[in-house]
């Protein structure tokens, strides 16, 4: 039986030109065949699954193009079956097409459907393909399940099967029922070759999904549309036809129930009694009002509804799915999701939500929530009087740091005023604060209309924050610039202050130390000492100055700061710039505990910018201290976030994190879409384009691509990087570059390079720079025959790295000192030194490098590792190397900087290789290769490797 795979792909791709799939889906597509084809086993169970709407059924159908015979999944033949609810509960009915005799059982069905089953020359002798799995009766989806484990036919059987029915999940009109069929879809899934789990769509999915319904749906309408429907492909394809094409631009465009939902709720609410239904109403009214809550209170709905919550009617409530309890004794509960709470209120009526919410505003605590739901409640606007109220409780909000609640106030409050600059100017202090709270997509809905306004320095200043957050930096620098042009410091003291603080946020973005630190005394200078815009620009001029003046300093500044900081999402911003210095001066564990306290103020209605920077940051903490699956979880979370906030301007630092852990893992396509996501131009900002470029080279190194990992560093040793950029410790690129460098023979070249970064580090005391430089300096003097002085570089770094915490820098040193060693005819002391490289990248989990090493081991010939190599026996170790590497689509060069050789002896090996296996080209090696070692190996070659597979 073949590997079990899990597929996962949250993020973005390719377009596809079909009209009834989304691009990530076109990515899993191509996925789950090569996992389909990299299996050995003659048959293969592959189970789609995600949440009820997902699209798997269409995935499925697509799926289903893709076999036949001749087909890329080649098949003999291809049955489809569909499940049917009023067919589920008839035992064996959906096998009974083919002949097979239900009364036969389990096994006896089995073998009868493979009866029918004409075997032949085809990959698998036939295909089948189950769409609403979930619905099939489960004698015959055991029956199917058993017979691609009986070795007389070859099947592939593909299930499309919806996950049973949680909370959260979207509404399904058909849900499994009963936990025994729960139990089966468990039971299956634990039994399955290959798992594809469809996860949400992403924007580029839902812009590709609009642009071939025909609907013009801007970036912000995009934005709307996948955090309202949660990324659900069903909603989001129904809303792309239900909603007008000219309502996408409206800013205060409220989307109503697909029509799915509606229908579901519709159903599930009429059968509920008149107390549990009013009940409903109002959990629904309440979160109308405070959905950044997340959590509403039991007895404020039953005050609210006039009923009593008896707990009959609380089960009566909790069991059609409608309202999620949030505790044990259900006194805090929600609504299903967004979409549900939209067909609810829709079903109540203008008129009947009006008087809920004006029940609600008497009922509810919190003088913000009174004020939102009075808004509501409202029978006209604008209402002068509640907006002047509800201005100046945003007021008492943005003093506390609670900027997604101030936005949500002041947008409210611009919509009920009369006067149209007054709504304009509360307009964009709602934008300024949405854009603090991380809400960029809410933000953006308003620019339109925030661009209409007549220009004024606070305009303008709004405006670039925007633009500083979505990554968009000449867009940002020519507003900012513009808004201190037209501002006074003198007469408007605190506008100049925000103004400076925002030249602080783009001069960090483009990891400029010296003008951060001049335009942070400004905003010092003209803010009050104590307020969150002083206090924010103390906490980034502390990484500048770290840069321009010295680290030390810097966090003895900080640790002043954070004991004259109250705890909340200001104090948040302290610690996120202390634990990213602490990072960059080699003390990881003090960094971990400043950025997880700094990572939960997106949950507090604080920043969800600060948030997504610590969680940024503590990826890489995590990533660097070896716990790589909380760096993956730290990192996919923000990624998820930041996408969904629309704050492009992190994207790229947090994909770094993900794509190098896939990379390292060996996850290539994973890796790919990550490195595809965090993608860039040579305009973006620099703390986009630094980890864009970092998890790129870290693909090609992998990958033993180092012309390529020169050429994506290339732009690091600009100018424009060598103040920030360069600073030992911020950004691990100089080793990695150096290394390449020497790797591909550019000796001269990496000594040039190698000497300032090696005088900075030095003059800094900074160990790991100065150990991870030192093993590029150890590969240089390796390449030029002076074995001592490379022995004396690798041992510093070593001793240096077993200081530190820092498992995969001490595995890297070991595999270049080792190869260098193995260079130079050291071939026992290589093999030691490879093999201690290879058991702290094990530990690791980093099976590309252990795949690495083994070659390495295997070329050195002294205790190379056991294989399953079918040619074992007639190659030379190093011979087998050259071919395995060949046969994986390299080119001469590639495999030369992979086994630290000559070009010349790789061809020398390859032609020995192909005298002693009979072949005359490099195809033919590839076929042999995989045809007789498939079961160890998977060969993966990117779209230049298959272009230069001839050369």
């Amino acid at each position: 039986m073949s590997t079990r795979q899990t597929l996962r792909w949250p993020y973005g791709g390719t377009v596809d030109t079909s009209p009834t799939i989304a691009p990530s889906r076109q990515l899993h597509l191509d996925a789950v065949v090569r996992s389909a084809l990299s299996g050995t086993a003659a048959s293969a169970l592959v189970f789609v699954t995600g949440e009820s709407g997902c699209g798997s059924t269409t995935f499925v159908k697509r799926l289903g193009d893709r076999c036949g015979p001749g087909r890329p999944l080649d098949a003999g033949s291809v049955r489809r079956l569909t499940g049917l609810p009023w067919a589920q509960e008839l035992a064996g009915d959906a096998l009974t097409a083919w002949g097979v005799d239900p009364s036969e059982g389990v096994h006896g069905m089995a073998r009868q459907f493979i009866a029918t089953v004409e075997c032949g020359t085809h990959r698998w002798d036939a295909v089948v393909l189950v769409t609403n799995a979930h619905l099939v009766d489960p004698l015959s989806i055991e029956a199917l399940v058993s017979a691609t484990r009986d070795a007389r036919a070859r099947l592939l059987v593909i299930l499309d099967w919806t996950e049973p029915l949680r909370a959260g999940m979207p509404l399904s009109a058909h849900d499994h029922g009963d936990p025994a069929r729960g139990d089966l879809f468990d039971d299956v899934r634990a039994a399955t070759d290959h798992v594809v789990e469809l996860t949400p769509l992403t924007a580029d999915d839902v812009a590709v999904l609009a642009e071939q319904s025909g609907a013009l749906v801007p970036a912000t309408g995009i934005a709307h549309l996948l955090r309202y429907t949660a990324g659900n492909a069903r909603s989001v394809v129904e809303l792309l036809l239900e909603v007008g094409p000219t309502d996408w631009t409206n800013a205060h465009l409220s989307l109503p129930a697909p029509s799915s939902v509606r229908r579901a709720v519709r159903a599930r609410r009429r059968r509920l009694s008149h107390p549990a239904r009013r009940f409903v109403d109002a959990v629904a009214v309440l979160e109308d009002a405070d959905p950044l809550t997340g959590a509403m209170s039991a007895p404020y709905a039953a005050r609210i509804s006039g009923e009593v919550a008896t707990p009959a009617v609380m089960a009566e409530v909790v069991e059609s799915g409608l309202v999620i309890p949030l505790n044990a004794e259900e006194t805090l509960v929600r609504m299903r999701d967004a979409v549900s709470r939209r067909a609810v209120l829709e079903e109540l009526g203008p008129r009947d939500r009006r008087a809920l919410h004006a029940c609600a505003a008497d009922v509810v605590d919190g003088h913000a929530a009174r004020l939102r739901h009075s808004w509501f409640a409202a029978a006209s606007l604008p209402d002068d009087a509640l907006a002047e109220r509800l201005a100046a409780e945003a007021g008492v909000q943005a003093r506390s740091g609670s900027w997604a609640t101030t936005g949500e106030l002041l947008d409210l409050a611009a919509r009920a005023t009369s006067d149209p600059d007054l709504a304009g100017d509360r307009l964009l202090e709602a934008a300024d604060a949405q854009v603090g709270a991380g809400d960029v997509a809410g933000a953006t809905r308003h620019l339109a209309q925030l661009e209409s306004l007549r220009e004024t320095p606070r305009r303008n200043a709004v405006l670039g924050y925007v633009a500083v957050v979505r990554g968009r930096s000449g867009e940002a620098d020519n507003r900012l610039q513009r808004a201190w042009e037209l501002i006074n410091p003198r007469r408007d003291p605190l506008g100049a202050s925000l103004i400076a603080q925002r030249h602080v946020l783009h001069s960090l973005a483009n990891c400029q130390a010296q003008q951060l630190v001049s335009w942070a005394d400004r905003a010092m200078e003209l803010a009050p000492a104590e307020s969150p815009a002083a206090i924010e620009a103390a906490a980034i001029r502390g990484l500048a100055s770290a840069v321009v003046d010295s680290p030390a300093a810097a966090l003895a500044g900080y640790a002043s700061l954070v004991g004259s900081v109250p705890e909340g999402a200001v104090a948040a911003r302290v610690r996120m710039a202390s634990g990213w210095l602490h990072l960059a001066t080699d003390n990881p564990e003090e960094a971990r505990e400043e950025l997880e306290s700094a990572v939960p103020t997106d949950h507090l209605g604080g920043s969800l910018r600060i948030s997504l920077w610590a969680r940024a940051w503590l990826a890489r903490v995590q990533f660097v201290t070896g716990d790589w699956d909380a760096a993956l979880r730290t990192a996919t979370t923000g990624a998820g976030l930041a996408e969904q906030s629309g704050m492009t301007l992190l994207a790229p630092l947090l994909q770094w994190t993900r794509a190098q852990v896939h990379t390292l893992r060996g996850d290539w396509s994973n890796a790919e879409l990550c490195l595809r996501h965090g993608t860039v131009s040579g305009q973006d900002y620099a703390i986009m384009r630094v980890p864009s470029a970092l998890a790129r080279a870290a693909w090609h190194e992998a990958r033993a691509e180092y012309p390529a990992v020169v050429r994506t560093l290339a732009p690091l040793t600009e100018p424009w990087a060598r103040e920030w950029v360069s600073s030992p410790g911020f950004w691990p690129w100089a080793d990695v570059y150096a290394n390449a460098l020497v790797v591909s023979g550019q000796l001269d070249q990496a000594d040039s390079f190698l000497r300032p970064h090696e005088q900075r580090a030095a003059a800094a005391e900074h160990s790991s720079a100065i150990a991870r430089l030192a093993y590029a300096r150890g590969r240089w003097h390796g390449q030029q025959g002076d074995l001592d002085s490379a022995r004396e570089r690798f041992t510093t770094a070593i001793g240096r790295l077993e200081q530190l915490p820092a498992p995969y820098d001490l595995a890297r040193v070991h595999f270049a000192f080792g190869q260098t060693l193995r260079r130079a005819g050291r071939r026992a002391e290589a093999d030691s030194v490879l093999s201690t490289a290879r058991d702290q990248f094990a530990r690791l989990g980093a099976a590309t490098y252990v795949g690495r090493c083994d070659r390495e081991l295997a070329a050195g010939g002294v205790n190379a590792p056991r294989t399953t190599d079918a040619h074992s026996d007639v190659l030379t170790p190093q011979e087998s190397a050259v071919a395995e590497l060949v046969a994986q689509g390299h080119t001469n060069k590639d495999v030369a900087a992979e086994l630290f050789l000559s070009v010349k002896t790789v061809q020398y090996h390859l032609t020995r290789v192909y005298a002693k296996l009979g072949i005359r080209s490099r195809s033919q090696l590839a076929a042999q290769w995989s045809r007789t070692d498939g079961s160890t190996r998977e060969v993966r070659m990117t779209p230049d490797r298959r272009a230069e597979r001839g050369s």
